[in-house]
């Protein structure tokens, strides 16, 4: 239990080391021994009444002060070497254990290491430890330095990111989209606006809906005043919900393919498949889940008809005790909608609150309405189990995300839509009665609607088991994203088109100029549902794939591979007007080439180049419409042959 609440604080503390002083200031440098051997040198100063930690204690938790890198070509040769003289104190932090430390004041840290290969020009250091001043003990979490390497040689990967032939207002034919893009904002809206329509049916929330109302049109001094109040407390709750998306917009101003990050970041990814477990799990009855009461009862004694402010706590008050019920929706909204940007979550987040918002004004001006609503009952128990079956499928949508970045294989198409289909199938057992959940009882009368519902459940069920066969009717037409792709398979199935290179731009250049076709550019990711949509549904027609297989070189870049690029290839970029970033991944380098070139950061994307690199059309992004994308590679081609 001790090492798991001193691992929580060091995830912790770095969101809240900013705010601190700085306890620590270093610097590096390197000397160079001979060909490939150099010393790093840290230079180190610890602040007044801090000390740094000497030793490693993996019992509790600690590391030994140490520098890192992030290039396995570079091995160290031997043991660092510190300047300073280890002391022992009495650690009150660690409940008075008896542990070496370094004191404050100025110290260098000196660790040999060894290159295989190629030296490189630079290098990135960074500094691992922990200080602590007996009150506060922090990680130390420095931003790396650059180390320049005498001798070392630049990496030449640097010149193939921005390509200067390429020129966006002004392609070869102007077919195309100027501005393709990822969902629209109109529909990402809905979408929030149907996830908030869905909460509404929840336990969390249904029933406020007339306890609320009945307290604006009983408290208020007349007619107006309830109108006035009701209409104020909707407006609060959309802003709140709107309010909520801010901090993504400050994060965006980092690198404009943050988003994409966020959105098919494994860890992220797990982290969410493990939450909506936790959350079906509740649905299902068998335990409750609920904020802190302490922090709904501060905002809750704020609350009143008192004041414009008063209203606000209200609705915020609802926002957070809802937040059992609705947590998980809005969760779904911004991981599924993060790639396309800020403003898509704003518009997605916009939705979900005008729907939670909606009732609360509506039935304040038409209180007689509240007469119309369904009692709770038993079906708000009934919507919130349907729910968790959902949430449930919904996981593993995450675990399969993080599988294909990673590409651990865990979760192939088939292992995916097996787990889907049992799902389906309990869900039917559930709504016909034959499955009990708790607060489910024998004899329980299964209402007509809810046999609709199991009838339906049983019909998706078996819409999923051909997805089980290695047969053509296998490609679920209508799932198209939401499963793993067709070539991840047990049955190791192949598309309908096959990329003629995979990562590799220059080898698709050479092949263009080999056989004189033009280059075909498709911006993927493994975690990327339209791609998975056009490569199952556009690019298997004969059509289309006939002309992609026999006019063009086609290349998918994944923007969202965490293989890491071999050590001589990383580098550190610095695109016009934005800070510099490290090209460590696969996915970073083709993420970075697609924003600094094609100035898009959602996928899919597609764009036609010729060989020396001439931007033949405006690129596209999904195009579901088979005829319309058929027409756009036709006018690539067209204007490749005028251009040669």
């Amino acid at each position: 239990m001790k090492r798991f609440v001193n691992g929580l604080l060091l995830l912790l503390f770095p969101l809240f080391s900013l705010a601190q002083n700085q306890p620590l200031q270093w610097q590096v440098f390197s000397k160079k021994i001979n060909n490939n051997s150099y010393t790093l040198t840290a230079q180190i100063t610890v602040a007044t009444n801090w000390h740094v930690y000497a030793d490693s204690v993996p019992d509790i938790g600690i590391d030994a002060l140490q520098l890192t890198w992030d290039n396995e070509n570079i091995v160290p040769d031997g043991n660092a070497e510190i300047s300073a003289a280890k002391t022992t104190i009495t650690d009150p932090v660690f409940e008075n254990k008896k542990l070496a430390v370094y004191q404050s004041g100025t110290f260098t840290l000196t660790q040999k290491i060894n290159i295989k290969g190629a030296v490189p020009s630079t290098l990135k250091v960074g500094l691992k430890g922990f200080v602590s001043s007996n009150t506060e003990f922090l990680p130390i979490d420095e931003a790396k330095q650059p180390v320049s390497f005498e001798g070392g040689i630049e990496q030449s990967s640097k010149d193939k990111i921005k390509l200067t032939t390429i020129d966006l207002n002004n392609p070869v034919q102007p077919c195309g989209d100027a501005h393709a893009g990822g969902s629209s904002i109109w529909i990402v809206f809905l979408l929030g606006l149907g996830g908030g329509f869905i909460a509404l049916l929840t336990p969390c929330v249904f029933p406020m809906i007339p306890v609320t109302v009945s307290f604006f049109t009983n408290r208020a001094s007349n007619r107006n005043q309830a109108v006035k109040n009701g209409i104020l407390y909707g407006f609060f709750i959309f802003l709140i919900y709107v309010l909520a998306s801010l901090p993504f917009h400050l994060i965006g101003n980092v690198q404009p393919e943050i988003f994409n990050n966020i959105s098919t970041n494994a860890w992220l990814n797990i982290f969410f498949f493990i939450v909506f477990i936790f959350f079906a799990i509740s649905f299902f009855g068998y335990f409750d889940i609920t904020l802190p009461s302490g922090i709904a009862g501060k905002v809750d004694s704020k609350s009143g008809l008192t004041s414009v402010s008063g209203i606000f706590f209200m609705a915020l008050t609802l926002v957070i005790v809802s937040f059992s019920c609705t947590g998980v929706i809005l969760g779904t909204l911004l991981v599924g909608t993060a790639s396309d940007g800020a403003w898509s979550l704003t518009a997605g987040m916009a939705g979900f609150g005008t729907a939670l918002a909606l009732p609360f004004a509506l039935f304040a001006i038409f209180p007689n309405w509240l007469k119309s609503l369904p009692k709770s009952g038993g079906w708000l128990d009934t919507v919130k189990k349907i729910l968790a079956f959902v949430e449930l499928a919904l996981a593993f949508k995450f675990l399969s995300n993080a599988d294909l970045v990673e590409h651990w294989g865990l979760l192939k198409r088939e292992v995916f839509i097996g787990i889907w289909l049992l799902i389906s199938l309990g869900l039917t057992a559930y709504l016909f009665g034959w499955l009990k959940l708790p607060h489910d009882y024998k004899g329980q009368k299964i209402a007509a609607g809810r046999k609709v519902l199991g009838v339906i459940a049983f019909l998706f069920a078996l819409y999923l088991i051909p997805g089980l066969t290695n047969t053509p009717y296998a490609n679920l037409k209508l799932l198209s994203g939401f499963p793993p792709p067709l070539s991840y398979s047990i049955y190791h199935k192949e598309k309908g088109v096959e990329a003629v290179v995979v990562n590799d731009f220059d080898k698709a250049v050479e092949l263009s100029k080999a056989q004189n076709k033009p280059i075909l550019i498709d911006f993927t990711g493994w975690a990327c549902v339209n791609c998975r949509k056009m490569e199952e549904q556009v690019w298997t027609q004969p059509e289309i794939s006939s002309l992609i297989n026999e006019k063009f070189i086609l290349v998918s870049l994944y923007v969202d591979d965490r293989k890491k690029l071999p050590a001589n290839e990383r580098f550190t970029y610095k695109p016009a007007g934005a800070n510099e970033k490290d090209i460590i991944t696969i996915g970073d380098k083709w993420a970075t080439f697609q924003s600094e070139n094609f100035a898009q950061v959602t996928q899919p994307l597609y764009t036609v180049l010729s060989p020396d690199g001439k931007l033949m059309t405006h690129p596209v992004g999904y195009t579901p419409d088979v005829k319309k994308y058929q027409d756009w590679l036709n006018c690539g081609l067209k204007a490749y042959d005028s251009n040669k």
